[in-house]
């Protein structure tokens, strides 16, 4: 199922939205949603007994690249991740109390921040710890990945990771162009990639993610080509390509690139397509929004089975996890609760020092947030919506709950971007780097529309 691009309705249809990480979005999260709702939802999620995912955020960055729009903490004291490891090893211990151990963490990822800004001793550290308080598995099926910056790790790290039991790495690459690299101060050869791939490779890590950025500044159609002809090369089992927002307001590190160094939208077109085109060409399946994958991958084949799942990592073949967010920031979904952790650094330690769970604000879903949830989740991940399905999981009728929202999709029928029919709704190949705008028709809490999001292209 190959994406077919259409660059007039591109255009057309090119507007900002969420990325649906979770629905409803973390916008609309709040600090009616306290600590005491999330002990009672953790409490609550073991009678189900459904595995675990744990995510773990490092903030620290030694330099600051100024696309990015991440919570991080630019330093190159490397004292201070002794005082985060001690916390972590802390809030870890308060989680580790709610959750029963025989539940198995099949999903454990290391995001930042650079997580390896941690010394391998430190990574360590943090993993016996998770080992005490959590059922850590080693069995094939488990998913434990670590993002990488390639400048900042050896051949001992990577043989370290693995000994640990991280089956799974995503380097930063973003671009390979000197002069993109320059503009966005993120200086990286391919050399230095290529070197931590064999390491790891060698070591048994064999599920290597790249991620790639496209609409930076100075970037080319020709010269990202060139990056992606090297990517293809080194052959990283997934690939996730993600289009550059620019939200200098919001973010201020973007405030050193230049708007006029800026590719046009025309440009930036141009770019996603022979992306697109270069990545299927070689052999790698479009799995949905920005996600390509090896046809041997666990994606691939949740792809096919109708299983795949959308989480705050992006696309993840473990659809039943309960997520759980620790580190300054972190995001967790458990049941039907969403909780994110205080975005500042100090005001994190004050908490988990004090043994108090970092918690600022979250989110209990009501029955329509739980019903939209589910039909974005079948759009995003499955490009189709079966009505009786939903149905039987929400005790609602279709057509007459969503009559509003089907007059709304009309248009983007008459499109061509899907096909809705008296039993389902389905993606077309034309709609599938669209499906965001599709989503939006049933999302509540776009109306009216909210700022701060991404362009969909």
């Amino acid at each position: 199922m190959l994406p077919i691009f259409d660059p007039e309705l591109i255009r057309r249809y090119d507007r900002n939205g969420p990325r649906y990480t979770s629905y409803p979005t973390a916008p609309q999260f709040h600090a009616g949603f306290d600590t005491q709702a999330y002990r009672t939802a953790a409490l609550l999620s073991n009678s189900s007994a459904v595995p675990l995912s744990i995510y773990v955020h490092v903030p620290f960055c030694a330099n600051p690249c100024f696309y990015c729009g991440c919570n991080r903490v630019i330093t190159r004291n490397r004292d201070q991740a002794a005082r985060y490891v001690k916390a972590l090893s802390a809030e870890i211990g308060m989680h580790g109390r709610l959750f029963h151990h025989h539940r198995p963490v099949e999903q454990l990822h290391f995001g930042g921040g650079t997580p390896t800004f941690l010394t391998l001793d430190q990574i360590t550290e943090i993993m016996r710890r998770l080992r005490t308080d959590f059922m850590l598995i080693d069995t094939p099926e488990r998913e434990y990945g670590m993002e990488i910056d390639p400048r900042t790790v050896d051949r001992e790290t990577i043989e370290g990771l693995a000994q640990l039991g991280f089956n799974r790495i995503s380097l930063g690459v973003q671009d390979f162009d000197p002069h993109v690299q320059e503009a966005v101060n993120r200086i990286q050869s391919i050399e230095q990639t290529r070197e931590v791939v064999e390491h790891a490779r060698r070591s048994g890590i064999q599920q290597i993610g790249f991620d790639l950025i496209y609409g930076l500044p100075r970037q080319t159609p020709e010269r990202f080509g060139n990056t992606v002809r090297e990517v293809i090369d080194i052959r990283p089992t997934r690939i996730a390509v993600y289009g550059y927002a620019h939200l200098p307001e919001v973010f201020k590190a973007q405030r050193q690139i230049r708007r006029s160094e800026l590719p046009t939208s025309a440009e930036r077109l141009a770019l996603l397509r022979l992306t697109v085109d270069q990545l299927t060409q070689a052999g790698y399946v479009y799995i949905g929004m920005d996600h390509f994958a090896l046809p041997d991958d666990k994606l691939v084949h949740a792809l096919a089975a109708g299983t795949l799942h959308r989480n705050f990592q992006g696309y993840s073949s473990h659809a039943q996890c309960d997520l759980i967010g620790m580190g300054v920031s972190a995001i967790g979904n458990v049941g039907d609760t969403y909780s994110q952790n205080l975005k500042d650094l100090g005001a994190y330690y004050t908490a988990v020092e004090h043994r108090q769970f970092a918690i600022c604000k979250g989110l209990k879903l009501n029955a329509d947030d739980r019903v939209r949830r589910d039909v974005i989740q079948q759009l995003m991940c499955n490009g189709r919506v079966e009505y009786s399905r939903i149905q039987a999981n929400h005790c609602i009728d279709f057509p007459a709950y969503f009559a509003s929202e089907l007059t709304n999709l009309a248009p983007m029928q008459t499109d061509g971007l899907l096909r809705a029919t008296d039993d389902s709704i389905e993606v077309s190949d034309k709609g599938r780097l669209l499906v965001r705008n599709i989503a939006m028709a049933f999302d509540a809490y776009m109306r009216p529309r909210p700022a701060g999001y991404s362009a969909a292209i």
